[in-house]
């Protein structure tokens, strides 16, 4: 089995409500990180470096800024006459209302799939971070015998994200015996990524039935039938560098942990690249006064003040005299002179006045909204 044989589909807007301060008015997957990427450029590097020629990108609301990053797919060499990147409409087949669950996203796309030559569908959202080897799913997922193969890693559930699914119980074979949907726990458990790799023809058959009868959810209406039924594999995800996006916290723990260089090499392997759209621009302009230490700094910015374990975008300014900690500055941020900033999450044009004082805390950072100015 390999990439050729695998329909992408990656759903951009699933989650959205974990990370509101960012998503208001651009989709889960076009939510900015690690100084240059989107985070669809994670699901989708991964399928194109497995060998996935086609994939369609399932949308819903705020997808203008996602269609502008990923435009006709030409980064991640999906630019092509014959399969290639798909935006998938964010309407339900009989009607021009915007779908409402997973469920009626992929009824709504029947003739995405039906127009697929594929033999199976390899679905993800774009809440997880990491750099997975979907051609060794693929080798699992044929050698198991299984219907559907899901993705799963071990950690804390999620807290903030509606309808996980933990694997309970999981076979030396990787056969899933029992599973729940969000169990009262603190503890360690393995937990369903929303990666999932499924024959196209079972999965076609599986929500035209769910559809039918008005169900709304996909993990209970559609995976929990599968383990049922003991056609549901798991594949442990847990070696990679996972981070799961649950809140503006984790979103600022997870960035924060890549300026730890095992991290950053970890989840940034050269043998599978992540791709995103880039940006022409200048070098980072330095200051004779400049300090910079354990920072990912991306190219055109302009730095006269002190930087400290932060990330910061392309275009962003930090002025003479201002110290700026623990923070992410996305594009074309400026900070003023003098400022003093710690542990702030500043949103895309964030313009913060000379003299202004503005700090957060590791475990509850500050969060600026696109366009503010303080």
């Amino acid at each position: 089995m390999n990439g050729k044989k695998v329909l992408g589909m990656i759903f951009a807007n699933i989650h959205e409500e974990a990370l509101e301060a960012l998503t208001n008015m651009r989709t889960m997957g076009s939510v900015p990180f690690c100084s240059r990427y989107r985070l669809i450029d994670f699901p989708l590097s991964n399928m194109v470096d497995s060998g996935i020629t086609k994939i369609g990108v399932v949308t819903n609301a705020n997808f203008n800024s996602l269609m502008d990053h990923v435009g006709t797919g030409k980064p991640w060499d999906l630019s092509r006459k014959n399969d290639g990147l798909f935006i998938l409409p964010p309407y339900s087949l009989t009607s021009t209302a915007m779908w409402g669950n997973r469920i009626d996203a992929i009824y709504g796309n029947m003739g995405f799939l039906d127009q697929s030559n594929q033999e199976y569908v390899l679905m993800s959202d774009c809440y997880n971070i990491m750099n997975l080897d979907f051609e060794e799913l693929f080798e699992a997922h044929e050698n198991s015998g299984a219907a559907v193969t899901i993705v799963g890693v071990k950690g804390k559930k999620p807290k903030d994200i509606s309808s996980v699914l933990v694997l309970n119980e999981v076979a030396d074979d990787g056969k899933i015996i029992e599973a729940s949907l969000d169990p009262n726990t603190d503890e360690d458990v393995f937990y369903s990524c929303n990666i999932i790799l499924i024959k196209k023809y079972l999965l076609q058959t599986l929500i035209a039935n769910a559809h039918s009868k008005n169900e709304v959810s996909f993990q209970r209406s559609i995976l929990m039938n599968c383990i049922k039924s003991e056609k549901a594999y798991a594949y442990d995800a847990t070696d990679c560098f996972v981070g799961t996006i649950d809140s503006i916290q984790s979103y600022y723990d997870i960035s924060m942990s890549l300026l730890d260089k095992e991290n950053k090499n970890k989840l940034f392997d050269k043998d599978r690249p992540i791709y995103t759209k880039e940006r022409d621009d200048m070098p980072t302009l330095y200051g004779p006064e400049a300090k910079i230490a354990n920072s990912l700094v991306a190219d055109g910015c302009e730095i006269k003040g002190t930087v400290e374990n932060c990330i910061l975008f392309k275009g962003v300014k930090i002025e003479a005299g201002a110290v700026v900690k623990n923070s992410i500055l996305m594009q074309d941020t400026v900070i003023g002179e003098n400022s003093k900033i710690n542990c702030v999450i500043a949103d895309k044009n964030v313009n913060i006045k000379s003299g202004v004082e503005l700090s957060g805390a590791e475990n509850y950072p500050v969060s600026l909204s696109k366009d503010t100015r303080i």
